[in-house]
């Protein structure tokens, strides 16, 4: 079933940015296998998914919402999260008030479809895929700590995806996000 996939690799990599306890969205949460490895990791969580399928296969896990986020009101207005993730799935009007709910002290965790994707499969249509860039536009006010743009061999596909924080005021000093080691 589709969404019962291992997490993204790009999601496993940068959770230890998200603050112990904390809690995390995941939005468009399908069946749940980023909700269910941020629960792994200790974080409340929030899943919002317009599939009353999607959602119910998520009971259970933490706080879930059947919603339509393109076609209705955000379900969340005024609620800020430890961490928003978003991964396959991409709304431009969204785009600011999924920056706007990432808490101080938060992250942004995104990863999707970039344009070039139309050459290997789906999704093809040009409001599904991703400028170059574009993601890097998309977050005023976070402070980008990755950022890739390119083409994944296993499945085949052009992705771009993006990690970007709302930082505190620090005294005696910068933030520091540590970077993780990741294995190549």
């Amino acid at each position: 079933m589709h969404g019962t996939e291992a997490p993204s690799e790009w999601v496993r990599r940068w959770t230890p940015l998200i603050a112990p306890g904390s809690t995390a969205l995941d939005v468009a949460c399908g069946t749940g296998r980023h909700l269910r490895w941020l629960r792994s990791q200790g974080h409340p969580v929030v899943g919002v998914d317009r599939s009353a399928d999607a959602v119910a296969a998520c009971e259970g896990l933490g706080e879930l919402l059947l919603a339509d986020i393109e076609d209705g009101p955000w379900p969340l207005a005024g609620r800020q999260f430890g961490a928003v993730v978003v991964t396959n799935y991409l709304w431009r009007p969204l785009l600011p008030t999924l920056v706007e709910s990432v808490a101080p002290g938060g992250v942004l965790i995104y990863e999707t479809f970039a344009q070039g994707n139309e050459t290997v499969g789906r999704p093809a249509r040009p409001e599904f895929l991703l400028a170059p860039g574009e993601l890097l536009g998309a977050c005023p006010g976070l402070r980008v700590v990755a950022y890739e743009d390119g083409f994944l061999q296993e499945p085949a596909r052009f992705v771009q995806r993006i990690t970007a924080v709302r930082e505190l005021p620090q005294p005696g000093g910068p933030s520091r996000h540590l970077l993780p080691m990741w294995a190549s």
